[in-house]
């Protein structure tokens, strides 16, 4: 038995009314309560408010209300506000190319009306009493209050339950709520803002300057595990915080970025944070940044999006390397070296003097196949001497590799003038032991520092390889089979298009059949990995994002990898001029902190805490 299909009966083309037009764009713009708050203070923000006050009910799905102290809106102009498309934030398309405002869509009140109940409550300077409009009858009557604007909004989406199932407990929007609020505070710490829930008031934050609002607002454990970022480019400035490695979280929920003054999500920058963090995060964790974007209205596209949380720049690539280096410069400077300069500041150069007596480093070779090539060391920017990397082991270390000339005296011998010193003239402090054969122990002004020896070395060793990294040629291993595999239209043509970078990256990727890649060489130094994976990866990263930054990224991991066998290992007895050799040039490294990693490569234990290990003072 055959079944009959029928076509459907045509309906005619016909114009929707403006109600449910209005409900549609609601569902772009409105999607809970916090929604309606962002849109509201957008608007008291364009206002000139200098205090803003917002009341919820129930998490703000039963009640909203919006109060400030701006401008206010004239009796004549109220019921225009509520319709669509009207604003008084722009009137042609050259304004609308350079959006200095919040707002300027014209969307957010008429969209909220017809979702809810609201009444609109304004006074201007020159009015003797305040206007009153009810959005769903449209009556206009006196209204008492002061200068500025007054939106409330109740029972949210009461004209649309199926939109109200949707949302989640009180408590849950509430914390929405509160934290549109917080964004908004974030940039515009000149804006009092108050947040009342159920008539007790929920947050506070007074008038006041940047770094008093940011530690209201992130705390003062962010502040003091973070640090400063600031760069300016004419046209592009970036300012803010940026959290060490060690304050990295599990969690991506304390990451705030703000393009001239609006909070944004875009991946772009989220990536050149990401690279900036590439080789100091350990794991998944995730870094904790608050960032302003300064940028001249004409260059970023704001009305991408009718939430008005994303953007599109004009010259991505500038603003994804920017943050970036910001990031990176401001990531740079290790604890230890922060110290030293501001103990070379307090003391009128008396650390930096003392850095330059500092040895040469002095600890042994790694133990490992991999050795540096002498006739290129220079070009690698590497300082250490060649005794150090002897080709062919000798007699004197556990392990049969030559002991440097430095270390002929045993650790228990006297210890040198460097050794002797102060342990308050370096900030890494004198070498006093080695521990389980992976541990430094030195003593500074603050107390005891525990040294990750290999992760330390590591990352010295690293950084003098970055340092040579434009003259150092990464050296490639011919696939005796190449290694194939089914590829993606755009996979092909990312090969096709970028196969002079993978060259340089040590890759030999080329089209073997209409669906098929051939991988026919990969960089020496990561031979023990999956090739395809490899090769997956970076034809993704480059179809995305700027080639140089992944060619960049990804030199740095096969130097990461080289470093990481040309680190002394573990179970190496270090003399203790060779551990004051490793504290100085840890001092003197950038990124010093965390080796390639992300783990940790030295810890301080102060004396209080040593006292209470002991109960002293008790």
């Amino acid at each position: 038995m055959s079944a009959v299909l029928h076509a459907a009966p045509r309906r005619p083309i016909r114009e929707l009314p403006d109600e449910l037009i209005s409900q549609i764009a609601a569902g772009e713009v409105v999607e809970r309560p916090a929604s309606v708050v962002r849109e509201l203070v957008d608007n008291a923000l364009d206002a000139g408010a200098t205090e803003i006050g917002v009341k919820l009910g129930g998490g703000g799905i039963r009640a909203i209300l919006v109060e400030d102290d701006g401008l206010g809106i004239p009796p004549g102009e109220l019921a225009l506000a509520l319709r669509r498309h009207a604003t008084s934030k722009i009137a042609s398309l050259a304004e609308l190319e350079g959006v200095a405002t919040m707002g300027f869509r014209g969307e957010a009140l008429a969209a909220i009306a017809s979702v809810a109940d609201m009444t609109l409550s304004s006074r201007t300077p020159d009015a003797a009493h305040a206007q009153r409009l009810d959005a769903r009858s449209g009556e206009l009557m006196p209204a008492a209050r002061g200068v500025g604007t007054s939106v409330e909004v109740r029972e949210l989406f009461f004209s649309t339950p199926a939109r109200r199932k949707f949302l989640k407990t009180e408590s849950t929007e509430l914390a929405h709520c509160v934290e549109a609020v917080r964004r908004h505070a974030l940039p515009r710490p000149d804006v009092g803002f108050t947040v009342w829930h159920d008539g007790r008031l929920v947050q506070q934050w007074r008038a006041s300057d940047d770094a008093t609002r940011l530690r209201e607002l992130l705390g003062e454990e962010f502040v003091e595990h973070s640090r400063e970022v600031a760069l300016d480019l004419g046209p592009l400035r970036i300012r803010g915080r940026t959290g060490t490695p060690e304050s990295a979280r599990a969690r991506a929920d304390q990451q705030y970025l703000f393009v001239n003054g609006r909070h944004v999500r875009d991946r772009l920058i989220a990536h050149g944070v990401r690279s900036a963090y590439e080789d100091v995060l350990h794991g998944g964790r995730q870094p904790a940044y608050v960032l302003f974007i300064e940028v001249a209205p004409d260059r970023v596209d704001v009305n991408v999006h009718p939430a008005k949380v994303e953007v599109r720049f004009r010259d991505a690539r500038e603003v994804h390397q920017a943050v970036r280096h910001a990031i990176e410069a401001a990531l740079a400077v290790p604890r230890a070296g922060a110290a030293e300069d501001s103990m070379a500041a307090a003391a009128g150069g008396t650390a930096d003097a003392h850095a330059g007596e500092a040895p040469a480093p002095a600890w042994p070779a790694p133990a490992s196949s991999w050795r540096p090539d002498f006739s290129r060391q220079s070009s690698l920017g590497l300082q250490q001497a060649a005794v150090l990397y002897a080709a062919e082991p000798r007699p004197g270390w556990p392990d049969g590799t030559a002991r440097p000339a430095s270390a002929a005296a045993p650790t228990s011998a006297p210890a040198s003038a460097e050794t002797s010193g102060d342990a308050a003239a370096w900030p890494l402090g004198r070498a006093l032991a080695q521990v389980a054969g992976a541990f430094v122990l030195a003593e500074n002004a603050d107390g005891l520092v525990i040294v990750d020896m290999h992760a330390a070395h590591e990352r010295i060793v690293y950084e003098r390889l970055k340092a040579g990294l434009d003259s150092a040629a990464i050296e490639t291993q011919p696939l005796l089979i190449p290694a194939t595999f089914a590829a993606t239209a755009e996979e092909i043509a990312t090969a096709e298009a970028q196969a002079d970078n993978l060259r340089r990256l040590g890759l030999d990727i080329a089209p073997l059949s209409a669906v098929t890649l051939a991988v026919r060489s990969r960089p020496a130094a990561l031979a023990g990995g999956d090739v395809v994976e490899l090769a997956r990866q970076v034809l993704a990263e480059l179809a995305q994002y700027d080639a140089s930054s992944v060619i960049e990224r990804a030199r740095h991991e096969i130097l990461s990898t080289m470093a990481c066998h040309g680190a002394v290992r573990a179970n190496r007895q270090l003399t203790l001029p060779e551990m004051n050799a490793l504290l100085r040039d840890m001092e003197r490294t950038e990124r010093a902190d965390q080796c390639n990693h992300g783990r940790p490569t030295w810890r301080q234990i102060t004396r209080r805490e040593l006292d209470a290990l002991f109960w002293r003072g008790r």
